[in-house]
């Protein structure tokens, strides 16, 4: 999907705004002209010029608010962005029960079928991935990971 420059824009000064507000409550430093708020807000006022500026050429333009990508009208790549959104989804949904080694071989093995690799490679490229990308976070960056299913094997 592609933004004209007048929603852009417009986001642009919406943004440009709401810093502006948010520092407006920055304290002062005692004997000085300047605070904590001098920095954000000029690069507040930086976005409002430049939110300004593709308002006025957006709206010279009148170019349509958005329009899709060609992609979107072809009903395989639409369904693999539906696939990968689903994925998600059910990630978030799923990790704590199944637990990441499950979900995310669950995961990749159904976009590896969707996107046409063998199911044998499949399969085992998504189980052997998953355990590589748990030990990585786990074990080497210490991030908590949820065991689920497999909350036995949480001791090695």
């Amino acid at each position: 999907m592609k933004l004209s420059d007048t929603v852009m824009g417009g986001l642009l000064l919406v943004l440009a705004a709401a810093i502006g507000i948010y520092v407006s409550g920055f304290p002062r430093m005692p004997g000085q002209n300047y605070g904590a708020a001098l920095f954000p807000g000029l690069i507040a006022a930086g976005l409002a010029a430049c939110g300004a500026l593709l308002l006025a050429r957006g709206l010279r333009a009148k170019a349509p608010a958005f329009e899709f990508a060609p992609w979107t009208r072809a009903a395989p790549l639409a369904a693999n962005f539906a696939l990968v959104c689903g994925a998600l989804l059910f990630y978030i949904f799923a990790a704590e029960t199944l637990g990441f080694m499950a979900t995310g071989s669950l995961l990749l093995l159904a976009l590896f079928l969707k996107l046409g690799v063998r199911p044998l490679s499949a399969t085992v490229v998504a189980v052997v991935a998953a355990l590589v990308f748990h030990l990585l976070f786990y074990k080497l960056l210490r991030v908590p990971l949820p065991w689920g299913i497999l909350q036995f094997m949480a001791g090695w």
